[in-house]
């Protein structure tokens, strides 16, 4: 009896660790890069929120698409995760969810400091060193990019000013009105003086009015909501009706809610409800 003994814990044993492996492989996970932009100078860290299944044996082989979530003005990259059930959400798709750094910076270049390259730190370093350490589905197909308030505002830009990069754009309580503001240094900071080329080129609302007709089907798709007791109410509900005069596809919602965590928090699960229906599916 005891030469059996033996062989039988080895197999406990392994099918324990089995079970271990796949419990803790099949929940989500999240990591934090510490990623050196060149670009801009400084550490820009990010946070990764992995799908349910990514690290099984079975997953090896499977790209994912990538969701690029923005934080708003004074917010940061671990925001998403510190103020809502991102990763509780995350489990219900099978996605990749990247929450970068975005300092002040409205993720445009801008036009004081030279440093200050937040829209090309996103296609040119950002997007690249997420495709060379992940899994991911490489081009427009599977990649959207989503934000809050000055998150939504630089989602919303992205998908005009680079709609080859993204087939998904949607924007909560965003900040549209950002470049006809003179009220905050940021914004001072980032898109000069009134009528400078740098406010002209990154209006999101004259970015939409003026968008190539010939090109309005290369777009992505875009998602808008905004709080009825949110500020910036008006400026949501006029981009909307500029998409719709100029028939590009898009869905806006008004619904209760301020321009507070507690509306994001809940909103943030029909935005990832809604671009992973856009995105490619694993492959």
């Amino acid at each position: 009896m005891r030469s059996f003994r033996l062989p039988l814990l080895v197999l406990i044993l392994l099918g324990a660790l089995g079970a271990l492996y796949h419990h803790v492989e099949s929940a989500v996970r999240t990591e934090t890069v510490q990623f050196n932009s060149k670009l801009i100078g400084k550490t820009l860290p990010y946070s990764v929120v992995l799908p349910p299944g990514y690290g099984l044996f079975t997953s090896w082989r499977k790209h994912y698409p990538v969701l690029y979530l923005l934080h708003g003005w004074s917010g940061h990259y671990n925001s998403w995760l510190d103020h809502t059930l991102l990763a509780q959400y995350a489990s219900e798709h099978q996605l990749i969810i990247v929450t970068p750094e975005g300092n002040n910076g409205w993720y445009t270049d801008g036009a004081v400091t030279q440093s200050e390259k937040y829209e090309s730190y996103v296609l040119q370093e950002l997007i690249p060193d997420v495709d060379n350490r992940l899994r991911t589905i490489r081009d427009r197909r599977g990649r959207g990019i989503a934000g809050y308030s000055m998150g939504g505002y630089g989602a919303l830009k992205f998908g005009f000013k680079h709609p080859e990069a993204f087939t998904f754009a949607g924007s909560m309580s965003g900040a549209l009105d950002a470049t006809s503001r003179n009220d905050d240094a940021s914004i001072m900071q980032t898109f000069g003086e009134i009528n400078s080329p740098e406010r002209k080129g990154n209006d999101v609302q004259q970015l939409a009015q003026e968008f190539p007709s010939e090109r309005i089907t290369q777009l992505p798709y875009f998602y808008l909501d905004c709080g009825r007791d949110d500020p910036w109410l008006a400026s949501n509900r006029h981009f909307s009706e500029i998409l719709m005069e100029r028939r590009i596809a898009h869905e806006y919602r008004q619904v209760p809610g301020g321009h507070i965590w507690p509306y994001w928090d809940r909103q943030l699960r029909e935005v990832l409800r809604v671009a992973a229906e856009r995105m490619a599916d694993p492959e």
